[in-house]
Order: C-alpha cells, then sequence, then structure tokens
C-alpha cells in the first residue's frame, strides 16, 4: 500500500497574496490528504500585513521564527517576537502586521477543518489582492 507525498517543501507550495504577504500552504487535504487541519508558511516584509478575518471553524496556531510581529486579536494587540507562539481561538477577529525591520517568518496550522473549504475563512477587511486566486486547500488530491 502506497502511502503517497507526505513531505511538501515550502518552494513546491504555491504563493498566496490575497490576504497579504507570502502565505503558503504546504500540509492540507489537497496536498498530503490531511483530515484534520492545515499548515504551513507566512512570510512578511517590513510594514506588510495580513488582513483581518476570523476562522468560524478553526483555532489558528502561530508560531514566529523571525520578526517582529503585532497581532491584533479582536482589537486587543498582541506583540510577538522570535519563539513565541499564539493561538487564535475559534471565532476571533484577528490581523497580523510586521512591526519590524526585518522580514517576517511564522508557522501556522489551523485545526480543525471547516466543512468545506469556502467556509474556513470569513473576511472582514478589504483584500490586499482581491483578484488573487483563492487557496486550495480543502478537497483531494
Amino acid at each position: 500500500m502506497s502511502r503517497g507525498t507526505l513531505k511538501i517543501n515550502i518552494e513546491d507550495a504555491a504563493p498566496n497574496r490575497r490576504r497579504g504577504g507570502d502565505i503558503r500552504v504546504t500540509l492540507s487535504p489537497k496536498t498530503v490528504g490531511s483530515t484534520t487541519g492545515f499548515g504551513g508558511f507566512l512570510r512578511l516584509e517590513p510594514g506588510e500585513y495580513v488582513t483581518e478575518h476570523y476562522h468560524p471553524y478553526s483555532e489558528e496556531f502561530l508560531h514566529v521564527v523571525a520578526g517582529e510581529l503585532e497581532t491584533v486579536l479582536d482589537g486587543d494587540p498582541v506583540r510577538l517576537g522570535p519563539g513565541d507562539s499564539l493561538i487564535v481561538p475559534i471565532g476571533v477577529r484577528h490581523r497580523v502586521v510586521n512591526v519590524g525591520a526585518e522580514a517576517a517568518r511564522v508557522v501556522f496550522h489551523l485545526s480543525p477543518l471547516a466543512p468545506r473549504p469556502e467556509l474556513g475563512h470569513v473576511d472582514t477587511e478589504e483584500l490586499v489582492e482581491p483578484d488573487a486566486p483563492h487557496p486550495e486547500v480543502g478537497g483531494g488530491r
């Protein structure tokens, strides 16, 4: 029995700039057949941000690898730096801004999955690149 692809390199993940920054989903139902969540990497240049949104079905876990961020949770700012981790509870509006002088790198994971991929994010702010393709997280490989 073949296990299929379980390993994905960041360079093989399509960049998504729809909400800002460079978001790359590496592990997902579409890429590796995951059934409980998805995750990947976020890179934000100084001053870049991810627009405010919330997840009605998922918690989001953020792990800062490099850079200085401010994450606003339902209007309350939380400063994050290298080595910091943050959980964004289900239904909490959040926006992530690089407030430092260097590129910020973040590892993220969301779980559980929404019933359908298009229900996973609710945008509450105008998108940075609204015409960019919507990322395909769910569905079969």
